[in-house]
């Protein structure tokens, strides 16, 4: 099966990792040719924006031209691609798996402003108070939740939730996440083994 995909890469980013781990479950890794992408909010990259007007990763350009983006919209074209079972169809297995999604995506995105806003020369400290009681208030929820995530099949919004986590880990070590959310932490524990989870694993460089 040759090479056909062109996917603006990065091994940092969390939403790219979303996009390899359904590459690796759905064993795709063949069609897809990696383009490492440098994606800065204040320096959009002429490479990418290319491809995609916002400069953003991940990018995903068909053998026909056309360019598919955000993760979510490539993570689900690669699921049907591959007859995948990470997007439930109909139900309560649907509906779950996307409230999962919007919850796990939902902390990347206060995660990178938080970061974002901690690098800065003058932080402001409402705001990184803020981006910290989100975060412990998902880390409860999912605790809670973490019975049903454990009898749940991998879907988008389990393996999203995975990469939040995963990113947490990377960037947010001195967080603690574990000590405030014991049973998902075990969770977490189980899905981190999966093959495609330790092949995605986010380095720098």
């Amino acid at each position: 099966m040759s090479a056909s995909l062109k996917l603006h890469w990065s091994p940092k980013s969390p939403y790219v990792r979303k996009v390899m781990i359904c590459a690796h479950e759905l064993d795709l890794l063949p069609r897809l040719t990696l383009a490492r992408s440098v994606a800065a909010m204040l320096k959009p990259n002429p490479d990418i924006m290319a491809d995609n007007p916002l400069s953003k990763i991940p990018t995903l350009v068909r053998e026909d031209g056309l360019v598919l983006f955000d993760s979510l919209v490539i993570c689900e074209y690669l699921n049907e691609l591959g007859h995948g079972t990470l997007f439930p169809a109909t139900g309560d297995d649907k509906w779950r798996a996307l409230r999962w999604h919007a919850l796990g995506d939902g902390m990347l995105d206060a995660l990178i402003l938080w970061r974002n806003e901690r690098e800065r020369a003058q932080p402001l400290q409402t705001l990184i108070d803020a981006f910290d009681l989100k975060i412990r208030a998902c880390l409860a929820q999912l605790d809670e939740e973490a019975a049903a995530l454990l009898q749940s099949p991998l879907t988008i919004g389990t393996l999203t939730i995975g990469c939040a986590l995963g990113y947490a880990d990377y960037r947010f070590d001195s967080l603690g996440w574990r000590a405030l959310a014991p049973r998902l932490a075990a969770w977490f524990a189980t899905l981190e083994q999966r093959p495609s989870f330790q092949a995605t694993r986010p380095v720098d460089g």
